[in-house]
């Protein structure tokens, strides 16, 4: 059994290489390493440093076997048998590159959608709200794109998500929306504009943050195709259940143990290795 010690044969070491952009993001990782029996060795982002190493003296207080199995990098990563690196798409080129000759999951930038058609309610639209500003800007799993039916109207929308008008007072959030609207309006981009937030029609997932991109559908079943040939770019779909798979409004922020990242079961991984 590879909990009772480095010995045993199937006992591997699996290196993490975490982002930093959420406070705790390489958590479902980690956990994963160490209930599958292997050790795990974690290199943290500069951005995320504090949090899992406490967790982790938590985990060793309550099992001190835990000492054996855990171990923080602090320069280059080496003696790893698999790894499961998160970064940018930039750098998973990197990555993919260094990471060539070992089993690996390479995690690149995605973004979350949500899908509309007018039925929402209030509440609905209100949690929709914690799905965009949550995080915003940092977060793959962040809504930076909606898509709603052609004559749509987003007064709904803009009186639901009025609660969030706080963010505004954010200096680093306001700074970026001051920003980002002026170049909008001098490259004469037609927006949609509440004081703290714009929506602005674009084929893109990427929003910058401030912004939420918006584009039209014909029919949800068109739009389900797409979905599913780009889903490499999407982490998340919110809806009111007008696709396959997608989650509830406010939700996205709230994964259960078994969302996996992109999707890639990582026990699956890490029991092959």
């Amino acid at each position: 059994d590879c909990a009772q010690g480095d010995k045993a044969t199937n006992c591997k070491n699996a290196g993490l290489i975490l982002a930093g952009n959420i406070p705790l993001v390489g958590f479902h990782d980690f956990l994963s390493v160490l209930i599958s029996g292997h050790n795990v060795l974690i290199k943290t982002s500069s951005n995320d440093q504090f949090l899992l190493p406490f967790l982790a003296k938590y985990l060793i207080a309550v099992e001190p076997e835990f000492s054996n199995k855990i171990t923080f990098v602090e320069g280059k990563l080496e003696n790893f048998d698999a790894v499961i690196a998160t970064g940018s798409n930039n750098t998973a080129r990197y990555f993919e590159y260094y990471f060539k000759d070992k089993p690996s999951i390479i995690r690149k930038n995605r973004n979350s959608v949500a899908i509309l058609n007018g039925k929402e309610t209030k509440e609905q639209l209100i949690a929709l709200g914690e799905d965009i500003f949550r995080y915003f800007g940092l977060g793959c799993r962040n809504v930076s794109k909606l898509f709603v039916p052609k004559g749509y109207s987003f007064n709904a929308f803009f009186e639901a998500i009025f609660e969030y008008q706080d963010v505004i007072h954010y200096e680093k959030y306001a700074n970026n929306y001051d920003y980002n609207k002026a170049v909008f309006l001098m490259s004469n981009y037609k927006l949609l504009d509440n004081g703290f937030l714009t929506l602005k029609e674009d084929m893109s997932y990427a929003s910058p943050i401030s912004s939420v991109f918006y584009e039209f559908y014909d029919s949800i079943e068109d739009l389900q195709i797409r979905l599913q040939s780009e889903s490499e770019q999407i982490q998340c779909i919110v809806s009111n259940n007008l696709i396959e798979n997608s989650i509830d409004f406010g939700e996205t922020q709230k994964p259960n143990l078994w969302d996996y990242a992109d999707n890639v079961d990582t026990i699956s991984f890490l029991l092959t290795i």
